[in-house]
């Protein structure tokens, strides 16, 4: 030990006390091991607090000392770190194998500190290689553990009968070493006719307790009483102590004792000596014989005092028995009671008080502190005042304070023991926004103590910083049809701000769109960022909406950014299919003719239809839903031509119906149907044979009976006026006949007109192709028929109404015959020949 002391410490320290090589080696090495650690207090780099309840089990884990200290295990065991104290128990144990301290040894709060709070025990872990000290200071925080106790297990007291009502005796104190609300709290007596239980604190805070005569006491009735005296205490559970207490009445003694100082005051340096005399108490009596016989004992003396102190039960001297800790005790207050043999009593007190060396670190006390201080706080700004106290006296309780270096603060001195932080430069908190500041306490004793404090400084913010969005430009996506109130898109901006300068609120930049103000279709929460729409959005009418969103933050004045979004409203499959051919007329029948000649693949017509949707939901497909004879038509999935499946044969019947469903490729899917008329046949009477049928299927059985009727006249009249008008329509409409198997087209021209904006021919999946219109058109009177050829398609061939009834009405002319077809039931057949 004395050669690692040598090894470390400097000759000239020794030589400056006075102490040479050889006084060094008589000198014991726990000293020169203490002198060790106080001259290492200079190279000391930190120190730290752990706090465990008393009464922990051998082993138990106190805290991570390498990681709390910031060392590394291999440091730990390189730099053989060990527990240096200068006591002779080391209640710790540090595991360097992990870096943890652990309990060596039971602490009993009360044996370690007595009634000193908060307690706690220091010691030093030493490194070596190089050469590390640092302090260690473990607080033991009090369990009620302890139960109040008497220091006599029954209290006697011999009490004149001639004492009056109102005679004070004092009782036996409890003591209990628990500090705190685990300490001794009341005191409760049992019931009793003659005495009252009176409680009193002391200055200390200690309390104690007297009985008060209430009624005289009579011996000859009653010479004992036997009474119970209770202390509890404030912890939970619960603990108490009794002492009984018995009572002698005693014949009468007139005088009591009397001390010659109410108060005896002392002094006594806390390294005092066994066996140093601190003062001498003295009491007189004036009765005579037993009755004025004096003997002194300590009342209602704490058990700590009563192991520093001893008192002659005769000549009264006070004298030392026990180490005396300034630190401890500065003052003790010692009840001395003196006895005469009559039992009557007087009390004195005895003020001890101690006096110090310099064994205390000064205490850094932070009276006033400003966090957060504003980044724009002008040099000279106080931040801290700070009390700097030393338990000590004289010498070494002056104190010097200083601050750690590479901050902008500066430390100065104000009045005695208090010192002012101030702000040394400008500061900027985008830069620090937080500042731990060591202040650091040195005494003027010898050897020298120190002791530093940690504060935390916060710098507050002004608004220098304007909100930032994580993009410049954004798009988002609504689906068309939405209920109004949906969220369609977050908008997130940051600022680097702090607090209600980086409170950010978004707004929306009003403006036209389309003549449409922005706010009536697009919404902004204006804490979240949000976007909600207003109301619910047509893709046919809007496709995007363009939109800038401001973000203000809520400094005084505020800063904003601005940055532009696109709203994309996406296609919904809300529009079913449209017809456009074939029209379904409700004035007259529309029927494709088919000859019995008909190849397979031939091409009846076209079913040509259109959707407002874009994209997937207008890819349409073509399916037959139902047939007259399924196995004699088919249709194009994809491009509605409808054409023979088979060859056409003599069996097949005149009429056939048709019902192609349209269908779109949306989800769910929407569609449309249509009636196709097919006529089979070569010649035009076949057809007319089959127009009542016709008639029927249309619903038209109201107009069929008038137009029978009608016919029927109309026919008897030309019959009855010339048979030879007669014969020669029949010749005529042989003749038609005969150049209607001369055409083989058959596929209807649509008047570019008629279709909705942005739809074309293109391909198989447009409109058909034309070249030439043939259109015949018979009543039933052969005779008044008419045919006409190669006539050009007009625009008012083909219409669709508002409501979607599709309608072709025919072509008025000036020609009479036609004015007399208006009044019968017609059917029209079209042909039309394609380039194929």
């Amino acid at each position: 030990m004395y050669r690692t002391a040598q090894s470390v410490m400097d000759q000239s320290v020794f030589i400056r006390l006075g102490i040479t090589r050889k006084q060094l080696c008589w000198i014991p090495k726990w000293q020169v091991l203490l002198f060790l650690v106080i001259c290492a207090s200079e190279v000391v780099e930190g120190q730290i607090r752990y706090s465990i309840p008393e009464e922990m089990k051998k082993g138990s884990f106190v805290g991570n000392i390498a990681q709390d200290l910031g060392l590394d295990l291999n440091r730990l065991r390189a730099g053989r770190a060990r527990i240096v104290t200068g006591d002779s128990i080391q209640y710790t144990e540090l595991k360097t194998d992990k870096g943890v301290l652990v309990v060596s040894e039971r602490i009993d709060r009360e044996q370690l500190c007595g009634q000193i709070s908060p307690c706690s025990f220091s010691f030093e872990v030493i490194l070596e290689n190089p050469m590390e000290l640092f302090r260690v200071t473990v607080e033991i925080v009090d369990v009620n553990d302890n139960s109040p106790t008497f220091p006599l297990k029954d209290i006697k007291l011999e009490i004149s009968e001639s004492a009056a009502p109102g005679a004070r005796f004092l009782l036996g104190s409890a003591e209990d070493p628990d500090v705190g609300v685990n300490a001794l709290q009341s005191y409760v007596l049992t019931h009793s006719d003659n005495f009252v239980l009176k409680q009193h604190s002391r200055p200390d805070g200690s309390k104690y307790a007297e009985m008060v005569l209430q009624n005289p006491l009579d011996r000859e009735k009653q010479a004992e009483l036997s009474l119970i005296l209770t202390a509890v205490d404030g912890g939970s559970p619960q603990r108490s102590g009794t002492v009984n207490i018995e009572v002698f009445v005693l014949d009468a003694n007139d005088n009591a004792p009397v001390f010659s100082q109410a108060v005896y005051n002392a002094f006594v340096n806390e390294n005092s000596p066994k066996g140093t005399l601190v003062t001498i108490v003295n009491a007189s009596d004036a009765d005579s014989g037993s009755n004025g016989h004096i003997t002194y004992s300590f009342s209602h003396l704490k058990v700590d005092i009563g192991e520093v102190f001893h008192l002659d039960a005769d000549s009264g001297e006070i004298s030392v028995v026990s180490q005396i800790d300034f630190e401890k005790n500065k003052h003790f207050e010692i009840n001395v009671e003196a006895k005469d043999q009559g039992g009557l009593t007087d009390t004195s007190k005895v003020v001890v008080e101690v006096i110090d060396v310099n064994d205390n670190a000064p205490v850094i006390t932070v009276m006033s502190f400003k966090s957060p201080v504003s980044e724009d706080s002008p040099p000279g700004t106080t931040i801290a005042i700070i009390n700097v106290k030393d338990l000590d006296s004289g010498d070494n309780g002056q104190v010097s304070c200083s601050i750690n270096n590479n901050l902008p603060f500066k430390i100065k001195s104000s009045i005695t023991n208090y010192y002012t932080l101030v702000t040394d430069s400008l500061l900027d908190r985008e830069k620090v926004s937080e500042y731990n500041m060591t202040i650091t306490a040195v005494d003027s004793g010898f050897p020298t103590l120190s002791s530093s404090k940690t504060m935390s400084l916060k710098v507050s913010d002004v608004n220098d910083n304007a909100p930032v969005f994580s993009g410049s430009k954004y798009t988002a996506y609504v689906t068309e049809n939405n209920t109004p109130g949906l969220s369609i898109f977050q908008f997130t901006a940051t600022d680097l701000d702090w607090n209600q300068n980086a409170r950010i609120s978004y707004l929306l930049d009003d403006k036209l769109i389309n003549g449409t103000s922005t706010t009536s279709l697009i919404s902004i929460n204006s804490d979240s960022g949000v976007v909600y729409a207003v109301r619910s959005f047509d893709y046919e009418q809007m496709r995007d909406i363009q939109i800038e969103i401001v973000a203000r933050d809520g400094g005084s004045p505020p800063l904003s950014t601005k940055v532009s979004a696109n709203i994309v409203v996406q296609d919904q499959n809300d529009n079913s299919p449209q017809i456009l051919y074939p029209v379904q007329s409700g004035v007259s029948l529309v029927a494709e003719m088919v000859a019995r000649s008909a190849d397979v693949g031939y091409l009846v017509t076209k079913v040509v239809a259109v959707d407002a949707d874009s994209g997937q939901n207008a890819w349409l497909s073509y399916k037959l839903l139902k047939a007259t004879d399924r196995a004699l038509f088919e249709v194009g999935s994809q491009n509605g031509e409808i054409r023979t499946s088979r060859q056409v044969s003599d069996k097949d019947a005149v009429k056939q119906r048709l019902v192609v469903v349209v269908e779109d490729n949306g989800q769910p899917s929407r569609s449309a149907t249509v009636n196709v008329n097919v006529a089979v046949a070569d010649s035009f009477p076949e057809v007319l044979s089959e127009f009542s049928d016709f008639t029927h299927d249309k619903d038209y059985n109201d107009s069929l009976t008038f137009y029978l009727v009608l016919s029927l006249a109309v026919v008897s009249f030309l019959f009855i006026v010339s048979v030879i008008v007669l014969v020669s329509v029949k010749v005529y409409r042989w003749r038609q006949s005969r150049l209607f198997y001369k055409s083989n087209g058959n596929l209807p021209v649509i008047p570019s007109a008629y279709y909705p904006p942005r739809y074309a021919d293109v391909g198989a999946t447009g409109t058909l192709q034309h070249v030439y219109n043939y259109e015949v058109c018979m009543t039933t009177d052969s005779g008044k028929s008419e045919y006409r050829y190669i006539r050009p398609v007009s625009q008012n061939l083909v219409n669709v109404d508002s409501s979607g009834t599709e309608t072709m009405p025919h072509a008025q002319t000036e020609n009479n015959l036609m004015e007399n077809s208006e009044k019968t039931p017609e059917v029209r057949i079209k042909v039309f020949k394609s380039k194929a």
